[in-house]
């Protein structure tokens, strides 16, 4: 039987895209010819709410949603349905840490799990790191990620990034922005946030034949960028991309 060559692997779970033909066979087929999954699940819906959540069902294999998922030599433990992760982007989230300079503050926004805020303080010297989280389970895997690392210069905070960062007070050296769906509506917070010099990373979700002008005009909307890098990180559909700039902004004369 032919394997499908696009499903997503996270930890010991095998992840098959929504309306897989035969996949409760597939499901089987994963199991008997990888050993390192235990799970296999499907996709049954878009993602959904203020979390960005994906909805699964289990085909095969042990009846869990939890699992510890390695990267870059880190290790992640998450629930599939109740955190927000791909697994597609560990060789961006590598680029931004080997980004970060010595004794910079950086801010992640929309931190999830942890991922970025624990490869950023694994793979630099930064002075510290701040992690933003809504969701709480997701926080709450954070948390436990940062023990399971040993990490010791990364602080999170659980809520609304609008509400948290007047209480942190701070002025960040990079700020890192991990929501391509909606992270426009928060440009405003990070530019004020950023400190002289600063660096902002911001994703976007964009149509092959708009890379790079339609998510560079966003910003325009909000303070005169210079680009430093405009990256692909991923293919999410047919022609349409994950993209992240890399920008800092121009200082008025």
């Amino acid at each position: 039987m032919k394997l499908p060559s696009s499903f997503d692997i996270i930890g010991k779970i095998a992840i098959l895209p929504e309306k897989t033909k035969s996949s409760k066979k597939i499901a089987r087929e994963l199991l008997k010819n990888f050993k390192n999954i235990e799970t296999v699940a499907i996709k049954t819906g878009i993602h959904y709410g203020k979390y960005r959540l994906q909805k699964t069902k289990i085909l095969a294999g042990k009846k869990t949603k939890t699992t510890l998922h390695k990267e870059n030599n880190c290790i992640f433990k998450l629930n599939i349905d109740k955190t927000y992760f791909s697994p597609r982007l560990g060789n961006e989230r590598l680029r931004i840490s080997k980004l970060v300079k010595k004794d910079e503050s950086v801010l992640v926004m929309f931190s999830g799990i942890g991922i970025y805020s624990i490869e950023i303080s694994k793979f630099s010297k930064a002075k510290e790191i701040f992690g933003v989280e809504i969701n709480p389970a997701a926080h709450k895997f954070a948390e436990e990620n940062l023990k399971l690392n040993k990490i010791k210069n990364v602080k999170l905070f659980l809520g609304d990034v609008r509400k948290i960062l007047p209480r942190i007070k701070k002025k960040f050296s990079r700020i890192v922005m991990p929501l391509p769906r909606d992270a426009e509506l928060f440009l405003d917070l990070a530019i004020k946030n950023l400190g002289k010099k600063g660096v902002i990373h911001f994703y976007d979700f964009q149509q092959e034949e708009n890379i790079p002008a339609v998510s560079i005009e966003k910003i325009k909307k909000h303070c005169k960028p210079k680009i430093l890098k405009v990256v692909k990180a991923g293919q999410y559909s047919p022609r349409k991309f994950r993209i992240c700039v890399d920008f800092t902004i121009q200082l008025q004369k």
